[in-house]
Protein backbone atom coordinates (compact mmCIF):
# COMPACT_ATOMS: atom_id res chain seq x y z
CA UNK A 1 0.00 0.00 0.00
CA UNK A 2 1.47 3.41 -0.65
CA UNK A 3 2.63 5.34 1.98
CA UNK A 4 -0.18 6.82 4.40
CA UNK A 5 -1.00 10.41 4.00
CA UNK A 6 0.12 12.57 6.81
CA UNK A 7 -2.81 14.33 7.91
CA UNK A 8 -5.74 12.44 7.56
CA UNK A 9 -8.26 15.07 7.24
CA UNK A 10 -6.58 15.77 3.65
CA UNK A 11 -7.17 13.09 0.39
CA UNK A 12 -6.00 12.93 -2.91
CA UNK A 13 -8.88 12.69 -5.46
CA UNK A 14 -9.62 12.53 -9.29
CA UNK A 15 -13.37 14.09 -9.20
CA UNK A 16 -16.55 14.33 -7.72
CA UNK A 17 -20.15 13.69 -8.79
CA UNK A 18 -23.15 15.60 -7.20
CA UNK A 19 -26.10 13.68 -7.93
CA UNK A 20 -24.61 9.94 -8.48
CA UNK A 21 -27.92 8.14 -8.87
CA UNK A 22 -26.58 4.37 -8.75
CA UNK A 23 -23.58 4.71 -5.58
CA UNK A 24 -25.60 3.41 -3.06
CA UNK A 25 -29.10 4.31 -1.30
CA UNK A 26 -30.72 8.01 -2.52
CA UNK A 27 -28.87 10.33 -4.39
CA UNK A 28 -25.53 10.76 -3.12
CA UNK A 29 -22.53 12.97 -3.22
CA UNK A 30 -19.78 10.75 -4.80
CA UNK A 31 -15.83 11.08 -4.52
CA UNK A 32 -13.31 9.26 -6.85
CA UNK A 33 -10.25 9.15 -4.58
CA UNK A 34 -7.12 8.33 -6.22
CA UNK A 35 -5.14 5.04 -6.52
CA UNK A 36 -5.94 1.72 -6.80
CA UNK A 37 -3.98 -1.65 -6.71
CA UNK A 38 -6.18 -3.45 -8.87
CA UNK A 39 -5.58 -3.33 -13.10
CA UNK A 40 -9.18 -4.23 -13.82
CA UNK A 41 -9.30 -4.28 -17.83
CA UNK A 42 -12.79 -3.21 -17.90
CA UNK A 43 -11.91 -0.21 -15.13
CA UNK A 44 -14.87 2.52 -15.99
CA UNK A 45 -12.15 4.89 -14.33
CA UNK A 46 -8.79 4.64 -15.29
CA UNK A 47 -7.68 8.32 -14.37
CA UNK A 48 -8.16 6.94 -11.31
CA UNK A 49 -5.77 4.30 -10.95
CA UNK A 50 -2.22 5.89 -10.60
CA UNK A 51 -1.39 7.21 -7.10
CA UNK A 52 -0.80 11.20 -7.77
CA UNK A 53 -0.75 13.71 -5.59
CA UNK A 54 -2.70 16.36 -8.21
CA UNK A 55 -5.85 16.85 -6.48
CA UNK A 56 -6.11 17.56 -2.67
CA UNK A 57 -9.52 17.87 -1.16
CA UNK A 58 -10.60 17.86 2.46
CA UNK A 59 -13.01 16.28 4.69
CA UNK A 60 -14.12 20.12 5.46
CA UNK A 61 -14.17 20.63 1.58
CA UNK A 62 -16.60 17.37 0.85
CA UNK A 63 -18.92 18.82 3.89
CA UNK A 64 -19.06 21.73 1.63
CA UNK A 65 -20.11 20.46 -1.12
CA UNK A 66 -22.60 18.26 0.59
CA UNK A 67 -23.95 21.29 2.23
CA UNK A 68 -24.20 22.78 -1.37
CA UNK A 69 -26.64 20.73 -2.49
CA UNK A 70 -27.99 18.84 0.87
CA UNK A 71 -31.78 19.54 -0.38
CA UNK A 72 -31.23 16.25 -3.19
CA UNK A 73 -29.82 14.19 -0.48
CA UNK A 74 -32.73 13.55 1.75
CA UNK A 75 -32.48 9.93 0.79
CA UNK A 76 -29.04 9.71 0.10
CA UNK A 77 -25.46 11.03 1.42
CA UNK A 78 -22.05 10.55 0.74
CA UNK A 79 -20.38 7.88 -1.07
CA UNK A 80 -16.46 7.59 -1.11
CA UNK A 81 -15.25 5.72 -4.29
CA UNK A 82 -12.29 5.45 -6.56
CA UNK A 83 -10.27 3.78 -7.41
CA UNK A 84 -9.61 2.13 -4.59
CA UNK A 85 -10.89 4.56 -1.33
CA UNK A 86 -9.65 2.55 1.00
CA UNK A 87 -5.56 3.46 -0.34
CA UNK A 88 -6.74 6.28 1.71
CA UNK A 89 -8.44 4.83 4.69
CA UNK A 90 -7.51 7.16 7.20
CA UNK A 91 -9.14 9.57 5.17
CA UNK A 92 -12.32 7.98 4.81
CA UNK A 93 -12.67 7.40 8.23
CA UNK A 94 -12.32 11.21 8.94
CA UNK A 95 -14.64 11.86 5.93
CA UNK A 96 -17.23 9.17 7.21
CA UNK A 97 -16.42 9.69 11.11
CA UNK A 98 -17.35 13.87 10.66
CA UNK A 99 -20.44 12.79 8.43
CA UNK A 100 -22.03 10.86 10.59
CA UNK A 101 -21.38 13.40 13.83
CA UNK A 102 -23.80 15.51 11.13
CA UNK A 103 -26.30 13.05 10.44
CA UNK A 104 -25.10 12.27 7.12
CA UNK A 105 -25.55 8.57 5.40
CA UNK A 106 -22.52 7.18 4.38
CA UNK A 107 -21.76 4.47 1.75
CA UNK A 108 -18.38 2.92 0.76
CA UNK A 109 -17.77 1.60 -2.70
CA UNK A 110 -15.21 -1.27 -2.78
CA UNK A 111 -13.30 -3.81 -4.68
CA UNK A 112 -11.16 -4.70 -0.49
CA UNK A 113 -7.96 -3.83 -2.80
CA UNK A 114 -6.12 -3.21 0.61
CA UNK A 115 -7.77 -5.56 2.60
CA UNK A 116 -5.35 -8.19 4.59
CA UNK A 117 -6.07 -10.99 6.86
CA UNK A 118 -4.02 -9.40 9.92
CA UNK A 119 -5.00 -7.82 13.11
CA UNK A 120 -3.38 -4.74 12.02
CA UNK A 121 -5.31 -4.21 8.82
CA UNK A 122 -8.40 -5.81 10.15
CA UNK A 123 -8.38 -2.86 13.12
CA UNK A 124 -8.00 -0.55 10.72
CA UNK A 125 -10.87 -1.34 8.57
CA UNK A 126 -13.14 -1.84 11.97
CA UNK A 127 -12.94 1.56 12.96
CA UNK A 128 -13.78 2.17 8.69
CA UNK A 129 -17.11 0.10 9.43
CA UNK A 130 -17.99 1.70 12.48
CA UNK A 131 -18.77 4.86 10.71
CA UNK A 132 -20.20 3.42 7.32
CA UNK A 133 -24.03 2.43 6.57
CA UNK A 134 -23.84 0.39 3.59
CA UNK A 135 -20.75 -1.44 1.59
CA UNK A 136 -20.73 -1.16 -2.35
CA UNK A 137 -18.79 -4.60 -2.18
CA UNK A 138 -17.51 -5.21 -6.12
CA UNK A 139 -17.00 -8.98 -6.55
CA UNK A 140 -15.34 -9.18 -9.46
CA UNK A 141 -15.06 -12.75 -9.65
CA UNK A 142 -15.52 -16.02 -7.87
CA UNK A 143 -12.66 -17.90 -9.45
CA UNK A 144 -8.91 -17.05 -8.26
CA UNK A 145 -7.29 -17.89 -11.77
CA UNK A 146 -9.86 -15.63 -14.01
CA UNK A 147 -10.00 -12.76 -10.81
CA UNK A 148 -6.18 -12.21 -11.75
CA UNK A 149 -6.29 -12.45 -14.86
CA UNK A 150 -9.46 -9.90 -14.76
CA UNK A 151 -7.55 -7.80 -12.41
CA UNK A 152 -3.88 -8.42 -12.11
CA UNK A 153 -4.61 -10.16 -8.28
CA UNK A 154 -5.89 -12.89 -6.63
CA UNK A 155 -9.19 -12.85 -5.24
CA UNK A 156 -8.19 -14.48 -1.39
CA UNK A 157 -7.72 -11.55 0.55
CA UNK A 158 -11.42 -10.38 -1.56
CA UNK A 159 -13.60 -13.36 -0.18
CA UNK A 160 -11.93 -12.73 3.44
CA UNK A 161 -12.67 -9.24 3.38
CA UNK A 162 -16.40 -9.96 2.34
CA UNK A 163 -16.51 -12.82 5.30
CA UNK A 164 -15.05 -10.16 7.60
CA UNK A 165 -17.59 -7.44 6.62
CA UNK A 166 -20.61 -10.14 7.24
CA UNK A 167 -19.29 -11.44 10.77
CA UNK A 168 -18.81 -7.68 12.05
CA UNK A 169 -22.58 -7.35 10.65
CA UNK A 170 -21.60 -4.63 7.89
CA UNK A 171 -24.46 -4.17 5.51
CA UNK A 172 -23.32 -4.88 2.05
CA UNK A 173 -24.97 -4.71 -1.42
CA UNK A 174 -23.04 -7.37 -3.43
CA UNK A 175 -21.70 -5.84 -7.18
CA UNK A 176 -20.67 -8.09 -9.68
CA UNK A 177 -20.12 -6.48 -13.28
CA UNK A 178 -21.06 -9.13 -15.80
CA UNK A 179 -18.70 -9.34 -18.74
CA UNK A 180 -19.66 -11.77 -21.63
CA UNK A 181 -16.92 -14.09 -22.01
CA UNK A 182 -15.25 -13.15 -19.07
CA UNK A 183 -17.77 -13.37 -15.61
CA UNK A 184 -20.89 -14.77 -17.05
CA UNK A 185 -19.55 -18.72 -17.26
CA UNK A 186 -22.32 -20.91 -15.70
CA UNK A 187 -20.48 -22.16 -13.13
CA UNK A 188 -18.68 -19.82 -12.10
CA UNK A 189 -21.88 -18.07 -11.76
CA UNK A 190 -23.99 -20.68 -9.40
CA UNK A 191 -20.22 -20.47 -7.07
CA UNK A 192 -20.77 -16.86 -6.61
CA UNK A 193 -24.16 -18.09 -5.89
CA UNK A 194 -23.69 -20.74 -3.24
CA UNK A 195 -20.77 -17.96 -1.72
CA UNK A 196 -22.83 -14.61 -0.70
CA UNK A 197 -25.47 -16.85 -0.15
CA UNK A 198 -23.76 -17.44 3.25
CA UNK A 199 -23.57 -13.84 3.81
CA UNK A 200 -26.25 -12.76 6.57
CA UNK A 201 -25.99 -9.20 5.75
CA UNK A 202 -26.18 -9.37 1.99
CA UNK A 203 -29.00 -6.47 1.59
CA UNK A 204 -28.85 -6.77 -2.16
CA UNK A 205 -26.96 -8.05 -4.93
CA UNK A 206 -26.78 -6.05 -8.11
CA UNK A 207 -25.44 -7.55 -11.53
CA UNK A 208 -24.25 -4.49 -13.50
CA UNK A 209 -23.79 -4.91 -17.14
CA UNK A 210 -20.50 -4.38 -18.41
CA UNK A 211 -20.55 -0.90 -20.66
CA UNK A 212 -17.52 0.08 -23.12
CA UNK A 213 -18.46 3.78 -22.66
CA UNK A 214 -15.36 4.76 -21.17
CA UNK A 215 -12.90 3.84 -24.19
CA UNK A 216 -12.28 7.89 -24.68
CA UNK A 217 -10.89 7.81 -21.02
CA UNK A 218 -8.46 5.28 -22.63
CA UNK A 219 -7.71 7.08 -25.14
CA UNK A 220 -7.15 10.17 -23.83
CA UNK A 221 -5.15 8.66 -21.34
CA UNK A 222 -3.20 6.79 -23.82
CA UNK A 223 -4.12 3.60 -22.14
CA UNK A 224 -4.87 0.40 -23.74
CA UNK A 225 -7.93 -1.36 -23.74
CA UNK A 226 -8.15 -5.15 -23.93
CA UNK A 227 -11.73 -4.98 -24.06
CA UNK A 228 -12.24 -3.09 -27.13
CA UNK A 229 -14.30 -6.24 -29.20
CA UNK A 230 -16.40 -6.88 -26.17
CA UNK A 231 -20.51 -5.99 -26.65
CA UNK A 232 -21.98 -5.29 -23.53
CA UNK A 233 -24.68 -8.08 -22.49
CA UNK A 234 -28.07 -7.90 -23.55
CA UNK A 235 -31.11 -7.65 -20.86
CA UNK A 236 -31.92 -10.93 -20.79
CA UNK A 237 -28.76 -12.48 -20.62
CA UNK A 238 -28.26 -10.04 -17.82
CA UNK A 239 -31.61 -12.12 -16.23
CA UNK A 240 -30.34 -15.43 -17.21
CA UNK A 241 -27.41 -14.79 -15.44
CA UNK A 242 -29.10 -13.18 -12.39
CA UNK A 243 -30.85 -16.67 -11.96
CA UNK A 244 -28.16 -18.76 -11.99
CA UNK A 245 -26.43 -17.10 -9.42
CA UNK A 246 -30.05 -16.84 -7.40
CA UNK A 247 -30.28 -20.82 -7.63
CA UNK A 248 -26.22 -20.73 -6.01
CA UNK A 249 -27.94 -18.74 -3.41
CA UNK A 250 -30.85 -20.85 -2.82
CA UNK A 251 -28.52 -24.21 -2.18
CA UNK A 252 -26.55 -21.98 -0.17
CA UNK A 253 -28.92 -21.10 2.10
CA UNK A 254 -31.07 -24.90 2.06
CA UNK A 255 -27.70 -26.32 3.17
CA UNK A 256 -27.39 -24.05 5.98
Amino acid sequence: MEEQIKNSKIGYYSSSESFGAVDGPGIRLVIFLQGCLFRCKYCHNPETIEFNKNKEISVEDIMKMYKKNENFYKNGGITLSGGEATTQIDFCIEVFKEAKKRGISTCLDTCFGTYQDIPKVQEKWKELLKYTDVTLADLKHIDNEKHINLTSRPNKNVLEAIKFLDENNAKMWIRHVLVPGYTDDKEDLFKLGEFVGTLKNMERLEMLPYHNMMIPKYENLKIKFYLRDVEPPTKEHVVECRKIVEQGIKKAKESI
